[in-house]
């Protein structure tokens, strides 16, 4: 319904899939699992008996082509794509230059590429002719192998009464001066009131948008409403400093302000003379009852890949639509014309110099427990902290801990007093486990005079992209495992970065995450076992020149556990990543919850010191594991587990367990770098084993 609903929403006349839907199993799944619904949602958008709910805000519609845009990569190979029948595909340059820009298509996709920082996706800029293509899926082939929309109408004749309006913009289009775009306002402001003419339609409230835009960029219109701070809470005054300038030879006035959603209107009737500053200040209230500013599919619970999202109107949208708004009411030429900004905070870095964020609607305070997951492998408390932090100034109430059944906390409750916006305070209650092994959640709740509030603060704050608040409801889960461990001290290479390291010290061991130069076998000869972290050899240069001494370590006695990595961007060759023959492949298995099988039953690692069984693999997260190998020396190493996908061929090669000289290596591709943070019980049982291996149980 989702994709259906986009579809209506924005009348596509083209789709085009950037994945195969026939492809499943062979990219990520919701790779796949994007074409397929719009394959599926191509052939529905326009039938009216489909979501019938949708069509009080949209109206069926149908697109006219679906096109693939396949490559060489889903046939294999360059060579088998240049032999493969193209009669029912198109091909187009995207490597066109755009001399107004500077900038050729595919310059600007690496830029875009580049800002895919989470996941290292940055790429080189490339330059010239670059070949597309478009396999047909669905709809007419076009006459035009190399235009997409060809047969199709995307002139404003496809309107009733369009015509005229293309062939005034065509004539603004010719007549445009840049360096006097001013003068094409006045036939501008006869487009708008052209457009404001036709029937009601999708395509009359984007055009009248997009056109009263151009009108305001072509007077050099600048339109602002900063807070006086970054935030405010329900029923909070918020102080606005305004700002209108027109730097164009148009008379242009400012009739009136609009202050939305409360609808406060301050009456002006101001000439705006060419580049002349105009401000102003104004108080508006937030409203009491307003929502807060925080992603809106979070709001509700969610079950396991989807979201709860009663507002229809809110699908779809990339973030949560501001709340404080101002309309600048206008008189341009003698025409009234509109335009809406949102109300943003800006100050000034030393750095930086003048800087932006969206200005946010959030709670009077907010309650971050310090952990995410509190794992107990004794009946000993441990403290859990709170950091409350004032949302508003002069913030005061108790906070107290809802806890699990067989759980105890002390104290109950714990008064808290913030005089300042953004003061913090740390409160430490002590939690109990129960004997037995438990888990479940905890809540943190901060109690003031006019309410309760039980969210957290987690600040997205990167130089790419604007500084975002989410708000979650403070949680975090609390175990008590029945474990056992032999060995203690353990060494941690930190590869892309992860949160295994402190999930181990939750359960007694003593971690040192190691520097680059503190990987020697001096050094690491003081540790029981050696963990490399989540695509270390992708990331550690280092270790290209200490793999020998890490082999040493392990041949003298010690453990070494290596975590999945790819071939991509290999520090140095894949096969030498381990002491025996192995192959890295991109072998994965998605289902978190896919069935598990005992290849090895009887080896130490599923029994010592903890017996391992089916109920350790109950409540995995996200997936099983990624990036198995799918070769190895089968002299040397045991496969001791195997899981698939619904489907798939059993993938062996998760957990391989190699005895080298007096110690062993371990390579696994199971997700522990999710499972340990998540707090799943097995999941730190059987990591245990494998740091236990071949030493004896301590208490």
């Amino acid at each position: 319904s989702d994709v259906v609903w986009a579809i209506r929403k924005y009348q596509p006349d083209i789709i085009i899939n950037r994945f195969d839907h026939n492809s499943a199993g062979e990219t990520h799944g919701h790779h796949t699992s994007s074409a397929i619904l719009s394959h599926r949602a191509f052939d529905l958008a326009g039938r009216r008996d489909v979501y019938p709910e949708q069509l009080q805000w949209v109206a069926p519609w149908q697109p006219e082509r679906l096109y693939f845009n396949t490559s060489w990569w889903f046939y294999g190979s360059q060579e088998a794509f240049d032999q493969a029948d193209k009669s029912n595909m198109l091909s187009m340059d995207v490597g066109v230059y755009y001399p107004v820009l500077g900038k050729s298509n595919t310059e600007i996709a690496a830029e875009s590429r580049s800002m895919h920082k989470c996941q290292g996706m940055g790429n080189t800029l490339s330059r010239g002719t670059q070949l597309e293509y478009l396999e047909v899926l669905k709809g007419p082939k076009p006459t035009d192998p190399h235009d997409p929309f060809a047969g199709i109408n995307t002139t404003w004749t496809r309107l009733a009464g369009g015509a005229p309006i293309g062939e005034r913009i065509a004539k603004i289009d010719r007549e445009f001066r840049y360096e006097k775009p001013g003068a094409s306002v006045p036939a501008l402001l006869d487009v708008c009131r052209m457009i404001e003419q036709l029937p009601d339609g999708h395509w009359k409230q984007v055009k009248l948008a997009e056109v009263k835009e151009v009108i305001g960029a072509c007077l050099a219109l600048y339109l602002e409403a900063v807070a006086d701070d970054y935030s405010a809470t329900p029923g909070q005054s918020v102080q606005l400093s305004l700002e209108a300038i027109n730097r164009s030879g148009v008379e242009v006035s400012l009739r009136s302000v609009e202050y939305l959603p409360a609808g406060q209107d301050s009456l002006l009737e101001l000439p705006l003379a060419n580049n002349a500053s105009l401000t102003w200040k104004q108080t508006v209230t937030i409203p009491s009852d307003a929502h807060y500013t925080s992603p809106y599919w979070l709001n509700q619970p969610w079950e396991l890949g989807m979201y709860t999202v009663p507002d229809q109107t809110l699908r779809g949208l990339p973030e949560t639509p501001r709340l404080l708004r101002v309309r600048f009411h206008l008189t341009v030429a003698g025409q009234p014309l509109s335009l809406d900004r949102d109300v943003v905070y800006k100050r000034t870095d030393p750095v930086e110099g003048e800087t932006y964020r969206p200005f946010e609607v959030l709670p009077p305070v907010f309650v971050n427990l310090e952990e995410k997951v509190y794992v107990y492998a004794n009946a000993a408390p441990k403290p859990v902290r709170v950091v409350v932090k004032a949302g508003r100034a002069k913030a005061e109430g108790t906070v107290r801990l809802k806890t699990p059944p067989g759980w105890r906390v002390e104290p109950d409750s714990i008064a808290f007093s913030l005089a300042l916006k953004g003061q913090e305070q740390v409160l430490s209650f002590e939690l109990y486990p129960p004997l037995e092994q438990s888990e479940g959640e905890i809540h943190a709740l901060a109690q003031l005079p006019e309410g309760a509030y039980g969210q957290e603060l987690v600040l997205i704050e990167y130089d790419h992209i604007p500084t975002q608040s989410v708000l979650r409801r403070s949680q975090a889960r609390a175990v008590k495992l029945d474990l056992h461990k032999a060995g203690n001290r353990v060494a941690y290479i930190m590869g892309a970065g992860d949160e295994i390291p402190a999930s181990l010290e939750q359960i007694g061991y003593e971690v040192s995450v190691l520097s680059e130069r503190e990987i020697n076998l001096a050094n690491l000869k003081k540790y029981d076992a050696v963990i490399l972290g989540v695509r270390a050899y992708n990331t550690v240069d280092q270790l290209k020149f200490a793999q020998p001494e890490l082999f040493q370590y392990v041949e003298e006695g010690g453990t070494m556990i290596v975590q999945y990595n790819t071939t991509w961007r290999m520090q140095f060759p894949a096969d030498q990543i381990a002491p025996y023959p192995l192959q890295l492949s991109r072998d994965r298995v998605t289902v978190e919850d896919a069935p598990v099988s005992f290849l090895l039953p009887g080896h130490e690692v599923l029994n010592h010191p903890n017996k391992i069984g089916p109920e350790d693999f109950q409540g995995w997260v996200q997936e099983r594991g990624l990036y198995f190998p799918d070769q190895w020396d089968e002299a040397h190493f045991q496969a001791v587990l195997s899981c698939h996908d619904p489907g798939e061929t059993p993938k062996d090669g998760g957990l391989l367990v190699a005895q080298y000289g007096k110690g062993y290596y371990i390579y696994t591709g199971y997700s522990w770098f999710r499972q340990l943070p998540a707090g799943v019980p097995g999941a730190f049982r059987l990591f245990t084993n494998l740091i236990s291996i071949g030493k004896t149980e301590r208490p």
